[in-house]
Parts: structure tokens; C-alpha cells; sequence
């Protein structure tokens, strides 16, 4: 393919599908980013339990990880754009459901299904730009997109802070509405591929599938249920069949014919490195800025717009430095870059820790930010190119599928886990303080009962003044408490990370 035809304009079809694509996978990534932001007024409105409401996210997250690589499967199955456009179907209905959803359990049914719809989007978009746009003009319409949909990520939480105060955290996902209506017109003049035609005589691992579905829910749930109960008893007993259906899981792909997770591609020492690195990375990272804007909001006083502000600088450089880090990888290797990224990383989650009560942003936040933004900056490029890198070229869209899933995986099971943590400190917390603070015994009683709401349990009625402030101010010490111990904990991870990236990768430019 020479210079002049990769420069070549493109076709209206390719304009279209370029539309097309970064349409639909901005509202992946919009509803992935902002929801988060919406939190504190979701568990506000529905007057719930923190690990009722951290569905909303883990119904998303566990469909999403779990089906990705089968959606992935079905578009090259049954052709492309039927499954692209297929999941902006699912996902409009979806978020048309989350927006009106009357109850908590109605809109995390609504957010599995829009996880579902996630599954058929993501993957389709880059491939269906991989079918569009030939050679070296793939190149182009492939840097577009991703500059276009990182965008969305870093204004996203902003966005979705400024909605939640505006209008209300219903408008996050009705918005997703025009958005598909777009995407869906714009499809019409996209070519649709010939389905079938490289995996002929294959089909979806419906049975992987619906194992990985169940192992990471019922571990999920397991490790939540212990976060309000103790691990014990029945969650404990849940939490051992999730990793029991998992381990099934495991040896089914290893027996299947046609597998979704290829096991083969482990016998590579730097694949598994790199994936264990995400995973360790990964879930530190979700489960932290799960628990900053509820710190941000309800701790601290924010606005949910400002509290979305505050990704801005962690986007930002992830945004403009990545090539720049990337081309470095592409010289000299991965392997430093993967050491020092994640240690930065874990050092800006150990600085977000001294986020207490009334701390300054511009010292306690700001700083953190950075430091996590640099760090995974030096890290994210890099450590796709070394997931490409260690495995042939022939498996290279499967190992980054499963490099995709383990991140998501990740962030679902880290939360879950870390979430026992934080109930746990704060509880603990939150009973000392009361006594210190002299609150009558039917008082503190009160208020240990609603802990699980975290930082929304409610003052009891009947307090003087001087005891609801003394009492409010129990509630932000022992989540700031709690939200320390998190941060401390993903930053250990973040530099086990850095560890596994060096010992797992070899020194120098990759090989060719």
C-alpha cells in the first residue's frame, strides 16, 4: 500500500462507518465513566446500602467482562455490523430502562442488560473499522477513533457530575437515547460484511460463556454479602462455588474445541506477566475511583460536577502522554516503562490515602491525580504493545480480548473485596468516634445499624445541634479512615504491578 493511496480521501462509507463507531463506542464509554459520579445520588434517592447500590456497577462491569470475547465471536460470526448494530439496540432499551427504573433492582437488571449490549458494541466498533478501512488507511481512521472516544473519557465525569446537579442522575442514561439514534443512521450506509467466512464452522462457547457468568457473579456476590454479613456461612459458601465455577470454567477451555479464552496463549511467560500486571493494576485502579467521588461528594462537599472535575487531570495525561510513552516502548522495550508505571501509579494511590476530612484539594487530590495519571500515561500503551507482542501475530485479536476482559474482571473482583475492607475500618471507626462523641446508646446503636450505607447513614432524630455535628462529623472521619485503608491497599497492588512487569518482560526493544 503506498503513501499516496493510505492518504487517499475516504469513501462516504467510510466516513459513515468512522461516525458510526465512534458514536456507538462513546456511549460505552460515557455510561463507564460517569456512573460513578452518580452514585452518591443514587444512594440517596433510593435510600440504600452502599453494597446494594455498587451493583449498579458490578451488574455492567460482570456482563461486559464475562461476554465481551463471546460478542466478539458473534460479530465474526453472523457479520459485524448485525452485532454492532445489534448491541446499540440492547443498549438504547437498556439505558431507556436505567433511566426510568422506578427501584434499585429494577435498574441493576436494566444495567446487566446494558453490559450485555456493551458485549456486541465494543468489540464490533474496531471491527468493523478493521473490515471498512483497508492497509495503511487503517492506520488513520484507527488514531481517529481513539482520539475522538478519549475525548469522552475525559470529559466524561465532568459531564455526568454537571447532569447529576442540572437535571438528575436519570438524564446519565437517557442521554445514551439520541446518541444510538445517531449511530443506528449513520450505520445504514456502512457495508455489512460476509459473516462466517474465517470461522466457518465454529460457534459461540455458549457454555464458557454462561460458566464465567456465573463464577465471577456468584464470587461477586460472595465477597459483597460478606461485606454486610461477614465472610462467613452462606457468603463465604457462595464465594467458594463462584471459584469452583471458574476453575470449571478454566477446564472446559482447555478441552473445547472452539474456546473464547485460549489457554494456549499462557504458555507464554510475558503474556501471563502482562496479564497478571492488568489485573493487579487494574483492579487497583477501579475499585480507588469507585470510592473517590463518593469520598469527594459526600466527605468533602463537592458538587458532583467538580467531583467529575477531578479525573480531568488524571485523563488529561493519560490522553497526551500515552504515544509519547508508546513510541518509547516501541524503542527501547517494555519492560522499564512496566516497572515504572505502576510504581507511579501506586504512589499517586497511596497519596490520594490522606484524603481527609477537609483536606485541600490542591494538596491532598490534585497531587494524587497527577501522579496516577502519569503513571498509568507511562503504562497503558506499553502494556498493549507487550500483550501483542508476546504471543504470534495470527492470535493477537484474542490476546487483546483477554487482555480486555482481565481488566474488567479486574476492577469487579477488586471492588468486591476491597469493599469488605472499607465497611470493615469504617464500622470500627465510626463505633469509636460515637463514644468518644457521647451520643446516647439508642443513638450510636442507631447509626452502627445503617453503617453499611457508609457515608450516607442517617443522623438518628432527637440530637441536639451540638450532637448531630459531632455526629455527622463520625460518619466523614471513619469513611476518610475507611477510604485510606482502600488506597493503601491499591497501591500495593499498583507495585506488584510494577514487580510482576519486571520480572515478567525482557530488557530491550521488542523483537521483529
Amino acid at each position: 500500500m503506498s503513501t499516496s493511496e493510505a492518504s487517499r480521501p475516504w469513501t462516504a462509507a467510510q466516513r459513515w462507518t468512522l461516525v458510526a463507531t465512534v458514536l456507538g463506542s462513546s456511549m460505552a464509554f460515557l455510561d463507564g465513566s460517569v456512573v460513578n459520579v452518580a452514585l452518591n445520588a443514587l444512594q440517596r434517592d433510593f435510600r440504600a446500602e452502599l453494597t446494594s447500590v455498587q451493583w449498579v456497577v458490578n451488574a455492567y462491569t460482570l456482563l461486559l467482562a464475562a461476554l465481551i470475547l463471546t460478542g466478539g465471536a458473534l460479530g465474526d460470526l453472523y457479520g459485524r455490523k448485525k452485532m454492532f448494530g445489534l448491541g446499540v439496540l440492547v443498549f438504547a432499551a437498556a439505558s431507556l430502562a436505567c433511566g426510568l427504573a422506578p427501584n434499585l433492582p429494577l435498574l441493576i437488571a436494566a444495567r446487566s442488560v446494558q453490559g450485555l449490549g456493551g458485549a456486541l458494541l465494543i468489540p464490533g466498533s474496531l471491527a468493523l473499522i478493521n473490515t471498512v478501512f483497508p492497509g495503511q488507511s487503517r492506520g488513520r481512521a484507527i488514531g481517529l477513533w481513539s482520539s475522538t472516544t478519549s475525548l469522552v473519557t475525559i470529559f466524561g465525569p465532568a459531564l455526568g457530575g454537571l447532569l447529576v446537579d442540572a437535571a438528575s442522575w436519570r438524564v446519565v442514561f437517557l442521554i445514551n437515547l439520541p446518541l444510538a439514534a445517531l449511530v443506528l443512521f449513520s450505520l445504514r450506509p456502512v457495508p455489512g460484511d460476509v459473516p462466517g467466512r474465517a470461522h466457518a464452522g465454529q460457534r459461540p462457547d455458549v457454555l464458557g460463556s454462561a460458566l464465567v457468568v456465573l463464577g465471577l457473579g456468584a464470587l461477586t456476590y460472595g465477597l459483597i454479602s460478606g461485606a454486610d454479613r461477614g465472610l462467613s456461612g452462606r457468603p463465604l459458601l457462595i464465594a467458594v462455588a463462584g471459584v469452583a465455577v471458574l476453575a470449571a470454567f478454566v477446564l472446559w477451555e482447555a478441552r473445547s474445541q472452539a474456546p473464547m479464552l485460549p489457554l494456549t496463549l499462557f504458555r507464554s511467560a510475558a503474556f501471563s506477566g502482562t496479564n497478571l500486571l492488568t489485573f493487579l493494576l487494574y483492579g487497583a485502579l477501579g475499585a480507588a475511583l469507585f470510592f473517590l467521588p463518593l469520598n469527594l461528594i459526600a466527605v468533602q462537599g463537592y458538587r458532583a460536577a467538580l467531583a467529575g472535575a477531578a479525573f480531568l487531570p488524571l485523563s488529561l495525561m493519560l490522553a497526551g502522554l500515552s504515544g509519547f510513552f508508546g513510541a518509547l516502548a516501541d524503542r527501547h522495550g517494555p519492560r522499564r516503562l512496566l516497572t515504572a508505571g505502576p510504581a507511579l501509579a501506586g504512589l499517586g494511590f497511596i497519596w490520594l490515602g490522606n484524603l481527609g476530612v477537609g483536606s485541600s484539594f490542591w494538596t491532598a487530590v490534585l497531587p494524587g491525580m497527577l501522579l496516577l495519571g502519569l503513571g498509568m500515561a507511562v503504562t497503558v500503551a506499553p502494556l498493549t504493545s507487550a500483550v501483542m507482542g508476546s504471543v504470534d501475530v495470527a492470535y493477537s485479536g484474542a490476546a487483546s480480548g483477554v487482555n480486555n476482559a482481565v481488566s474488567r474482571a479486574a476492577g469487579l473482583i477488586a471492588l468486591a473485596a476491597l469493599t469488605l475492607l472499607m465497611l470493615s475500618h469504617f464500622r470500627g471507626v465510626l463505633e469509636v468516634q460515637l463514644q468518644a462523641a457521647g451520643l446516647p446508646e439508642g443513638a450510636r446503636q442507631a447509626m452502627l445499624a445503617q453503617s453499611s450505607r457508609l457515608a450516607q447513614v442517617p443522623l438518628p432524630s432527637g440530637l441536639g445541634s451540638d450532637q448531630a455535628k459531632l455526629a455527622a462529623d463520625a460518619v466523614k472521619s471513619a469513611f476518610a479512615e475507611g477510604f485510606r485503608w482502600v488506597c493503601w491497599v491499591c497501591g500495593a497492588l499498583a507495585l506488584l504491578s510494577a514487580l510482576t512487569g519486571g520480572l515478567s518482560l525482557r530488557a530491550g526493544p521488542p523483537q521483529t
